[in-house]
């Protein structure tokens, strides 16, 4: 398996983790889809009380893009 594959597998993982978590918590954090609009995160977290996020999923020696930085700034 080369280093990309162990990354989406990592990053897989994680996002799996953080679902049941999120889930357990009450709330549901679907996956966006970004059609014709780059560097969005990977999931709107929505928890009980209204609470919101957004979340970017990265393996752990993994960054955020320069554009993702933008989009999570703009957000």
């Amino acid at each position: 398996m080369g280093r990309t594959e162990e990354r989406i597998l990592k990053e897989k993982i994680i996002e799996k983790k953080l679902v049941k978590a999120i889930k357990e918590a009450g709330g549901i954090a679907p996956k966006l889809i970004r059609q014709g609009f780059d560097g969005m995160p990977d999931h709107i977290v929505l928890l009980p009380g209204g609470l919101m996020g957004y979340i970017e999923v990265k393996a752990p020696d993994k960054v955020p893009r320069p554009l993702q930085e933008a989009r999570h700034r703009m957000l």
